[in-house]
C-alpha cells in the first residue's frame, strides 16, 4: 500500500497497480516495484506502514477503521482501541432507544457471544452423535438393547457438552471466552484448549 504526500499531507492512496501523473509528469506503475524507497519518496509517494498493535481477533473484537498520518518521514497506519463484542444477549432497540420486536410482537434479540458459542458446541454435539441415532431409535422401537459402551459414550459426550457449555456461561468477559476457545502447547507438547474436547469413540 502506497500514499501520496504532498506538503505534508496525504493526498492520494495509490494502489500500486497502474501509473500516476504527479506535476504534469507520468510515472508507471513500475516505480512501485522497481523504485527505491528513497526515489519513491523523492516524488512524494511512499509505503505505509500498518502498526497492528491495537488490532484484536475479530472474532472477539470489533476494530476500528485504520487511520493514515504522514509523520517524521513516514506515513503510518493506525488502529484505534479495539472493542470487546458483546458477551450477553441483548434487547434490540431504535435509535430512540425503544425495544424493537418483530411483526409478531416479540422482542428481538441481539445475541451476545455466549449464546454464539454454546449454539456451536451443541450443533457439534448433534452432529457427533448423528451417525449413531439410529442405534437408539431401533432400541426404543423394538425393545433392542443399546449396546453399553454405546450407551456410555454417548451420554459422555452429552456430558461433556453441558460442561462446554458451562464453562462459556461462566466466562467473566471476552478475554476469559477467548481463552477457553486458545490451543496452547503443554509441557508434554500435547496442543489443547481449556474448553477440552468431546470423547472420541473407542
Amino acid at each position: 500500500m502506497f500514499a501520496l504526500v504532498e506538503s505534508g499531507s496525504i493526498t492520494q492512496m495509490p494502489k500500486g497497480n497502474k501509473g500516476i501523473t504527479l506535476n504534469n509528469v507520468q510515472y508507471p506503475a513500475a516505480i512501485y516495484t522497481s523504485w527505491s524507497e528513497a526515489e519513491r519518496n523523492a516524488i512524494g509517494i511512499y509505503t505505509v506502514e500498518i502498526d497492528d498493535t491495537n488490532k484484536k481477533d475479530e472474532a472477539w473484537y470489533i476494530n476500528t477503521n485504520i487511520s493514515y498520518a504522514f509523520s517524521g518521514g513516514k506515513v503510518k497506519g493506525t488502529y484505534g482501541s479495539a472493542t470487546a463484542k458483546a458477551i450477553a444477549d441483548s434487547d434490540a432497540v431504535d435509535d430512540d432507544g425503544n425495544k424493537i420486536k418483530d411483526a409478531d410482537g416479540n422482542q428481538i434479540v441481539n445475541e451476545g457471544l455466549k449464546t454464539i458459542k454454546k449454539r456451536m458446541i451443541n450443533n457439534q454435539c448433534a452432529g457427533i452423535l448423528a451417525p449413531s441415532d439410529w442405534m437408539v431409535v431401533k432400541a426404543t422401537e423394538t425393545g433392542a438393547t443399546l449396546d453399553s459402551g454405546w450407551k456410555t459414550w454417548r451420554a459422555s459426550v452429552r456430558t461433556k457438552c453441558n460442561s462446554m457449555q458451562t464453562q462459556i456461561d461462566n466466562a467473566s468477559d471476552v478475554d476469559a471466552l477467548a481463552a477457553l476457545f486458545t490451543y496452547t502447547e503443554q509441557e508434554d507438547k500435547s496442543i489443547t484448549r481449556p474448553l477440552g474436547e468431546f470423547p472420541v469413540k473407542a
